[in-house]
């Protein structure tokens, strides 16, 4: 199975920049996309060719989202981690298939002066909570753009953004928490150097010098480690800050 996940910082602005012959030339079983920025009826489907697709919008117009296309049916599909308070802001998708739980996930930005910090502690914390209680029914696997970069090696520029959203100590242990709890990263399980991003400002050429971030995840269960084949990042794919990150399973 070839599972693509990307954050698209808006799906009718990617459309514009080819996001449907991206998709398209990929021919990815399942395909999750984060900051749709749109409800499902404001987006032309016609690129969107023998998938089923669900939408989590945002209530805030034009603002997050999230979306998964899938070419096999799941069992059950469930919207939001079920608290009140995380789930007006269209960040997960759940499906359930007979083998695994796939999450989609747009994890919250801590945003300037880590103003959103607090509420970004909780949710990480009722975020890890969510899926370990999808994993006492079976393995997980769960993607997206979790705003952190977790090991200094995930950015280009670690010194200076110690204090930085989405590289302050109080994110990364986040993250940790989700590696400590059985989660495997799994780009890190094939690749170990350093300088591979996944996010690039739009300002000062920073894509163009590699000063970027890995903000983009796909993590599994440790029961899942076997059926791993590839997890890769595809930087030289334009159409948003981000690009994809793409894992090959068994």
């Amino acid at each position: 199975m070839k599972l693509i996940s990307w954050n698209v910082n808006g799906i009718r602005a990617a459309l514009g920049k080819g996001f449907g012959d991206f998709f398209e030339s990929q021919d990815a079983d399942i395909l999750c996309i984060q900051e749709t920025k749109a409800r499902e009826e404001q987006v032309n489907m016609e690129w969107m060719q023998g998938y089923h697709a669900y939408w989590n919008s945002a209530e805030k117009p034009g603002y997050s989202g999230t979306a998964v296309f899938s070419k096999k049916k799941p069992v059950d599909v469930t919207f939001g981690i079920g608290i009140a308070e995380h789930d007006t802001e269209g960040r997960v998708i759940t499906l359930k298939f007979n083998d695994f739980f796939l999450v989609t996930v747009y994890t919250p930005n801590s945003q300037n002066e880590l103003k959103r910090l607090p509420y970004r502690r909780g949710w990480d914390k009722d975020f890890l909570s969510y899926l370990q209680s999808l994993e006492k029914t079976l393995p997980v696997i769960f993607c997206g753009d979790l705003n952190v970069a977790h090991e200094e090696i995930d950015l280009a520029r670690p010194e200076a953004n110690h204090n930085s959203p989405g590289f302050s100590d109080e994110e990364r242990a986040g993250f940790s928490a989700l590696i400590a709890a059985g989660f495997i990263d799994t780009f890190r399980a094939f690749e170990t150097a350093g300088e591979h991003y996944s996010w690039w400002s739009y300002r000062a050429g920073a894509r163009a010098r590699n000063v970027g971030w890995r903000l983009d995840y796909w993590c599994v269960s440790q029961s899942l480690r076997q059926r791993l084949e590839s997890s890769y990042i595809m930087p030289d794919v334009m159409g948003s800050d981000h690009c994809p990150v793409v894992m090959e399973i068994a």
